[in-house]
């Protein structure tokens, strides 16, 4: 059972506006900046790299103690759970289900979630920034199934972006849109031997 992590397992983080404040500028101003530069700090590009690129695209310079303060509060926005999705894990995990995190997220976020008691219900966690590729590329799909050791039909895979879904789907996985943990609890206990799926 493999999840995507960012506005599946998690909340959309609250934390842009704290950034844009550390930077001195509008939450409205900042965001598109954020997002514009995210795909390369998802696959491999360092964090000073990232947050300059960003402070580039809104006329500020920054230095390696704002970078350093940036991330530190980036990662925290991002690790608040959805209190549904974390039900949900924890009912698998209970069940026994193997469980696999694979996110496209920067490598410095992924420290951060090993760091975190819930990381340990999952047999792998994957993150872009630490492979230099990201999903949907083809390579990303077959580096998870080498970890898992799994047959591609075996795998159910939720993630909120049809891009991956696609992606997943190209590469023989059971692939399934996300559209929250009741969906999915629902559908797993249809696929899942002894898995009733019991809403908490």
């Amino acid at each position: 059972m493999v999840f995507d992590y960012g506005e599946v397992l998690s909340k959309k983080t609250a934390a842009l506006p704290e950034l844009a404040q550390q930077l001195g500028v509008a939450a409205a101003e900042f965001e598109p900046a954020y997002w514009a530069e995210r795909e390369p700090y998802d696959r491999g590009c360092h964090e000073s790299e990232y947050w300059r690129a960003v402070g580039a695209r809104l006329g500020v310079e920054v230095d390696d103690e704002t970078v350093a303060a940036l991330t530190k509060a980036d990662g925290e926005g991002w690790l608040v759970f959805e209190p549904e999705a974390e039900a949900l894990l924890t009912e698998l995990h209970e069940a026994g289900v193997a469980l696999a995190l694979l996110s496209n997220a920067p490598a410095s976020f992924g420290r951060a979630v090993e760091l975190r008691p819930w990381s340990g219900k999952f047999r792998t966690l994957i993150f872009s920034g630490d492979l230099k590729c990201a999903k949907p590329d083809p390579e990303i799909w077959a580096e998870l199934l080498r970890r898992l050791d799994a047959a591609p039909e075996k795998c159910v895979f939720f993630d909120d972006r049809q891009v991956n879904i696609d992606g997943a789907l190209a590469a023989g996985l059971d692939a399934r849109l996300w559209t929250g943990a009741a969906d999915a609890r629902a559908y797993l206990a249809g696929r899942i031997s002894g898995f009733a799926g019991s809403a908490s």
